[in-house]
């Protein structure tokens, strides 16, 4: 009776004596009866003829030699496998080197998809036929399918006489099949489908050395395929995300687009209002004006993050005081910083100087007003503030430092990302949309400079910028 490789003492579950893994050859040793009194019972080899002994000496080398070659060839395979990252031409490949190597008629590869757990044609010679890929090959009574439950190799010699076998796949495939060896494609110890070769050429039939290629094959085609499904399953959450991104960018500018129409009006008319009323309206008004004014700046910061994604941002450069840009701006948040009993201060090295710089005004003051804002904003009241802007060599280092609720470190390079809020969406205390400081990068990168955070959870952060003073000087 015919046995299964990897346990030739086990009779195989259908009782079908078509079920066969050729079991390894035992050594031939004789018996006492054959050998000379004067030896008291002891088993001796077998003497062979000196050229009998010759003939198996060359058999045993033609066979080691072609395990050899196929090893080597297996290796090449392999190689070849490792390189291959698609899917689909890696499939081709298994299913091409798996004819060859067992010196078989046909060769077809079966998965288990993900989603439904249903065994499904993946590759087949000759092409996956549309009639193929519509089979779904049970679990239970079918040769994959016990290939798949049992994760071991199964050979039938004889297809017709075996009630696993259905007709249907080679009704889909125009195609006669006479034999076939199935092996598990097995990675970690879990089954992802079976490769099956089928009609072995020649009149001697699949042997033992088929079924050790077959599932040495197998074991490194597995891998390459769960390989390549995790390749193409990042592909498509990249393509996912892009298209997300994409999305988020198309809502970004027609919202900007649609609302600013609107806002106009609203502000025209507050402010025609205000200049034309006083009193309780007057204050109501005044309300009103700087609610639309926030909605404005949201809008504007909005518009420039879409610039900076889409790399359309383009520089009017001037020569400008980038100390009087900061004396400027602590002005203007002057009233904010007084109502929170907040203490700023300023420091300007070399201090008798304007500190001029090259650059476009109105981003430097997005990047230093952002910084400005955000230190105002997560500074409790009776915090400090310090500005610090000295010119070292050619290029301008500004330090925004407070004493306020600082930032872990591992939130150092997100907080400079879209969107992100340090605080949970729903519990946080602090107002913003997260955007500030992703403009403050990308204002800042355009600019060929660098910025980046230091900062100590409960005792406050340093925001350094470092700015070129001028388009021609080296980023180093």
């Amino acid at each position: 009776m015919l046995k299964y490789l990897d346990d030739p003492d086990e009779t195989p579950e259908s009782g079908n004596e078509n079920d066969d893994v050729t079991a390894q050859p035992s050594d031939a040793y004789i018996s006492e009866d054959d050998v000379s009194d004067d030896f008291d019972d002891r088993t001796l080899p077998v003497e062979v003829d000196p050229q009998d002994m010759d003939s198996v000496l060359k058999q045993k080398i033609v066979g080691l030699e072609r395990r050899i070659s196929y090893l080597e060839r297996i290796v090449k395979v392999g190689h070849m496998l490792n390189s291959v990252l698609s899917l689909e031409p890696l499939l081709q490949i298994i299913v091409q080197s798996a004819t060859e190597l067992t010196d078989t008629e046909a060769c077809s590869i079966m998965l288990i998809d993900k989603n439904t757990g249903e065994l499904r044609f993946s590759e087949s010679t000759g092409g996956l036929t549309d009639a193929l890929r519509e089979l779904i090959i049970p679990l239970d009574g079918s040769i994959g399918g016990w290939v798949v439950r049992q994760a071991r190799p199964l050979l039938i010699r004889d297809v017709k006489s075996d009630p696993r076998w259905h007709d249907n796949v080679d009704e889909a495939l125009d195609f006669e099949t006479r034999s076939i060896l199935g092996v598990p494609l097995q990675v970690r110890n879990k089954v992802i489908g079976v490769l099956e070769v089928v009609n072995k050429n020649g009149d001697e039939g699949f042997n033992e050395d088929d079924i050790q290629i077959a599932t040495t094959l197998a074991a490194q085609a597995a891998i390459a395929i769960e390989n390549a499904r995790l390749l193409d399953e990042l592909q498509q959450a990249y393509r996912d995300l892009s298209e997300v991104d994409q999305l988020k960018n198309d809502f970004v500018s027609i919202a900007s687009h649609e609302l600013r129409t609107p806002l106009s009006v609203i502000l025209g008319y507050a402010t025609f209002l205000k200049d034309n009323v006083s009193g309780q309206a007057s204050e109501q008004l005044e309300i009103v004006l700087s609610s639309a004014m926030k909605l404005r700046s949201l809008i504007d910061d909005m518009v420039n993050v879409r610039h900076i994604q889409a790399e359309e941002i383009e520089l009017s450069r001037s020569i400008f005081s980038l100390k009087q840009l900061v004396v400027d701006l602590i002005d203007e948040f002057s009233d904010i910083i007084s109502g929170k009993n907040l203490i700023l201060t300023k420091k300007f090295v070399p201090d008798n100087s304007p500190l001029n710089i090259d650059a476009d005004r109105q981003k430097v003051y997005l990047i230093l007003a952002n910084l400005i804002s955000n230190a105002i904003k997560f500074t409790p009241e009776k915090g400090r503030i310090h500005i610090n802007l000295e010119l070292k060599g050619h290029k301008y280092w500004l330090n925004v430092i407070d004493t306020g609720i600082g930032i872990a470190s591992e939130d150092y390079e997100r907080i400079f990302d879209q969107f992100y809020q340090v605080e949970p969406p729903l519990t946080r205390k602090y107002q913003g949309m997260g955007l500030g400081l992703a403009i403050t990068k990308g204002m800042v990168e355009i600019h060929k400079g660098r910025v980046w955070v230091e900062s100590v959870v409960g005792k406050g952060s340093n925001f350094v910028v470092v700015l070129p003073s001028a388009p021609d000087v080296q980023d180093t």
